[in-house]
């Protein structure tokens, strides 16, 4: 019996999302309305922070730049960034006047090394951004010290980390401010947009004063946005994403093409900032923002529940390594990572479990010390590099139990070949 193949993403989406986007239509309030300030409240009281420090924009990453901008660190001041991480993150640090440094990561955790921070460190650097990587909170007890030694302010990049906690406290709660992003297939999606969440009052009115000088977006954006999230989420439905994108992996898999290359938005300098960076954050988003928060624990459970399941199968392999988590620390496995065979023979086992239906990736953000768009900041990052040869199962939550089970088999049955054990049972 044929059976559907599986996408390596899925979106969180609400059961009622049609019903909110038509009634906001209907009310008017699809881009301008009072459910923006309820979600902005609502964020902040699920990290524990007052209402105010909250603030909506129209990307995770716009919220990075407000708060850089607020801060107003010294022109050329040097910012610590991530070897291994989304490019727009140091780009967007270039473009609000700072001078970036990569410090390496730790590649059994995928995120900074705090010794690799403390290397690169001088009189000049002013800020550090530890990015909490696939949802696993940094050993943000070592970064805030190293902080605290050498004056600098911490900026969290919580784009994949929203519900994850280090000691029990949520990220974004620990250096002077955190961001974190709302795209469709985040933790909580919105169909795009972001939030700034900063612990000092005076700096929190400051951002919240860049984001209200943008524009409101108009509705034929704020429609077209919905519209694609829309179609997103049913291409990845198993049969359509059978019958559509996948036929075009699996051919791809016989020719060495790569048609990744398609789906991310093209690496290029930001200055100026492209015109859909430029917007508020509407209404009607928020309004499925607020919504949506009301069922995040339970995604994230479904999903701390099916990696722990596919650990299960996996841990016993010779010369794979599961993702490990810290006792100290939750993770919401925004991505699920595991190290194996590198090279061409990591190459052959992502080939083998595409042609058996499911859809394996291999790098979801980037190794910017290999980029040219970062010049004399590319220095040699060997943990970055190693961790880009993790491959990513998926795990998300609205996959149901028959389908974890599935792509534990296949991934066990292919992954047993890469060491001595044999092939296993699935």
């Amino acid at each position: 019996m044929l059976k559907a193949a599986i996408s390596r993403y899925g979106a969180r989406v609400l059961p009622n999302t049609e019903q909110i986007i038509a009634e906001h239509r209907r009310r008017g309030t699809l881009i301008q309305g009072p459910e923006i300030e309820a979600f902005e409240a609502a964020f902040a009281a699920r990290a524990g922070v007052s209402a105010g420090h909250a603030v909506a924009a129209s990307y995770g990453r716009m919220a990075f730049y407000y708060i850089l901008k607020a801060l107003d660190l010294p022109p050329g001041s040097e910012i610590v960034v991530p070897a291994l991480t989304f490019w727009v993150i140091p780009e967007l640090a270039r473009v609000s006047g700072l001078k970036v440094v990569f410090a390496d990561v730790d590649p059994a955790t995928f995120t900074i090394d705090p010794d690799a921070l403390e290397a690169v460190i001088t009189e000049r650097t002013r800020a550090v951004v530890p990015t909490h990587l696939y949802g696993l909170p940094c050993d943000m007890d070592r970064i805030m010290a190293i902080a605290a030694r050498h004056n600098l302010v911490v900026i969290e990049d919580c784009a994949h980390a929203l519900g994850a906690t280090y000691k029990g406290r949520p990220v974004g709660t620990f250096g002077e401010a955190g961001f974190f992003s709302f795209q469709t297939l985040k933790p909580l999606n919105c169909y795009g947009g972001g939030m700034a969440l900063v612990r000092d009052a005076a700096l929190a009115d400051r951002v919240r004063a860049l984001a209200h000088a943008e524009p409101w977006p108009d509705e034929k954006r704020v429609t077209k946005r919905f519209f694609i999230g829309k179609l997103q989420r049913i291409f990845i439905r198993p049969w359509v994403f059978t019958i559509s994108s996948f036929p075009i992996l699996w051919l791809s898999s016989w020719f060495g093409a790569n048609p990744d290359v398609y789906l991310w938005e093209n690496i290029r300098e930001l200055q100026p900032l492209p015109a859909q960076y430029i917007e508020r954050f509407p209404n009607a988003q928020a309004a499925i923002g607020l919504e949506a928060l009301k069922y995040l624990d339970a995604w994230t459970a479904r999903t701390q529940a099916h990696a722990a399941f596919v650990t299960a199968r996996l841990r016993d392999l010779p010369g794979i390594t599961v993702p490990a988590t810290p006792p100290d620390r939750t993770h919401v496995f925004y991505q699920y990572c595991v190290h194996g065979p590198e090279g061409p023979a990591r190459d052959s086992l992502v080939v083998r479990c595409v042609r058996r239906g499911i859809d394996i990736e291999t790098l979801h953000v980037d190794v910017c010390t290999e980029m040219e768009l970062f010049g004399d900041a590319c220095k040699p990052a060997p943990g970055a590099e190693r961790a880009q040869q993790a491959m990513q199962v998926p795990v998300y939550s609205d996959l149901t139990d028959a389908q974890v089970r599935r792509v534990a088999g296949v991934v066990r049955e292919v992954l047993s070949s890469a060491g001595s054990s044999g092939p296993a049972t699935s």
